[in-house]
């Protein structure tokens, strides 16, 4: 048993976009997909799938990669881990890696990136951070 799904996901993003791999596959959660969905329209993925039945289901994730074949994705870290909450407030929230980056920030407002937290005038706890 994963004690840490979000974890788990972010790893096989990274190992999967180091090796250059056109696709990989996440465990099922609706956190995970709140998360692919902000990667997705920041333009960090291509797209995800929900495959599998009811009972088993799983996350087919389409990688992105520049013209030179290079991955979008630099880095992709945990900020908030399971034994150790990172909240942060509204003005932690405004700019990461000079606009490069994002931070993933769950929110009362659901799950969204640090520039929406802030338009939005809320904190939250900050999930994970890729640029």
């Amino acid at each position: 048993m994963m004690s840490d799904i979000i974890a788990d996901s972010l790893t096989r993003i990274r190992n999967a976009s180091m090796r250059r791999l056109e696709h990989t596959t996440l465990c099922y959660a609706k956190i995970i997909v709140s998360i692919l969905d902000v990667f997705m329209s920041k333009g960090f993925i291509e797209s995800y799938k929900i495959v599998g039945n009811e009972g088993k289901q799983s996350i087919k994730v389409i990688l992105r990669y520049d013209e030179d074949g290079r991955s979008v994705i630099s880095e992709i870290k945990r900020i908030s881990k399971p034994g150790r909450r990172v909240y942060k407030g509204r003005d932690e929230l405004k700019r990461f890696k000079n606009g490069y980056g994002l931070i993933v920030v769950s929110t009362s407002k659901g799950v969204v990136s640090n520039e929406d937290a802030y338009k939005s005038n809320v904190g939250g706890e900050a999930l994970c951070s890729i640029w």
